[in-house]
């Protein structure tokens, strides 16, 4: 197949400004030294600590720690929104290698149906939505709880995390867009010189991009905590989609040098899903203008919630109940004046 012939600039010309910045790996050799582990690891590839992973993991955390103070402020369950969190990362993490192995490599998958398996190889962003929906769902069919006061609070928090998570793409540069001679496209290095072309890097934009959204949202939470059920869901949605949407026209399509996106109807898959999640933010926002207390639907489905670490704890109360029940001596009965 010809390619094209890449855009060349040589250094000290006119053209993109944004240098292309590699963060190194922290090699972890050493654990080769350590008894027993030291035989899992292979000499020619230690182990080594990755900025992707690091700040992916900042973002969570960071993430978790916000949602559980909003929760707080809320007068939410912490416990609750502690497991809520981790049901809807662990899916999200699931869903979004799955959603990447099948709509962006599906020949892979054709090939190695295990890739589907390989949950460190490869993410989307989309696809870690579905899954975190999804895990939304199961928890809320698993501990019968209802879920949006729970979603609402994470939502609050998401663009924060989501800054820490695309400044790991950045890192990498694993969303590589289009050639560019444009300012703001980033000095892709060429070959072992100073030779380079520009680039596109949309993990890059979309973490710069996020960082307005990351504020607004901090400056609505602390002006009013208790904004309408459905208004920071719906603001999430909404924002994040037509920026997307925009964004996937920059990037690289497949069967470049590089190893674009594949499209579908020319779009990419992002792009179709945007129309979703757009529609789901207006849903949300209608809800918002309705006036929904943001406490509205806090409690169970019906009958007592299911909380993993309470079962044994209501069981052993429940038994004392009954034993100091039958002990108690009986009170005597009243004569009736007569």
């Amino acid at each position: 197949m010809a390619f094209a012939a890449p855009l060349r600039y040589v250094s000290g010309v006119s053209g993109p400004l944004i240098p292309y910045i590699e963060i190194p790996e922290l090699p972890l050799a050493f654990l080769e030294h350590v008894p027993l582990l030291g035989q899992l690891i292979d000499p020619a590839k230690p182990p080594s600590i990755k900025p992707f992973g690091v700040l992916v993991a900042l973002g969570v955390y960071i993430g978790a720690v916000v949602a559980t103070r909003h929760a707080r402020e809320r007068r939410l369950d912490e416990r609750k929104m502690s497991d809520f969190i981790f049901w809807v990362v662990a899916a999200g993490f699931i869903g979004g290698h799955f959603f990447d192995a099948i709509f962006y490599h599906p020949q892979r998958v054709a090939r190695d149906p295990l890739y589907l398996l390989k949950l460190w190889d490869g993410l989307s962003s989309f696809g870690g939505f579905t899954g975190a929906l999804i895990g939304a769902a199961s928890w809320r069919f698993y501990r019968r709880e209802k879920i949006l006061p729970y979603c609402e609070v994470v939502n609050s928090a998401f663009p924060l995390a989501w800054v820490f998570g695309r400044a790991g793409c950045a890192s990498v540069h694993d969303h590589p867009g289009r050639l560019s001679d444009a300012w703001f496209a980033v000095r892709y290095p060429v070959g072992n010189g100073d030779d380079f072309v520009g680039r596109f890097d949309l993990g890059l934009y979309e973490c710069l991009l996020t960082i307005p959204l990351a504020i607004a949202f901090a400056v609505l939470w602390r002006r009013n905590p208790f904004r309408p059920l459905g208004f920071y869901t719906g603001l999430m949605c909404t924002a994040y989609a037509p920026v997307r949407f925009a964004l996937d026209f920059l990037r690289e399509r497949e069967g470049t040098v590089v190893g674009g996106d594949p499209r579908y109807g020319g779009l990419t898959p992002a792009q179709w899903a945007c129309f979703g999640l757009l529609a789901l933010g207006l849903y949300f926002l209608r809800m918002a203008a309705r006036g929904v207390p943001s406490n509205a639907g806090v409690g169970p489905l019906g009958g007592a919630p299911r909380v993993a670490d309470d079962d044994a704890a209501d069981d052993d109360e429940d038994e004392d109940d009954r034993d100091a029940g039958a002990e108690a001596p009986r009170a005597p009965r009243a004569k009736a004046n007569r």
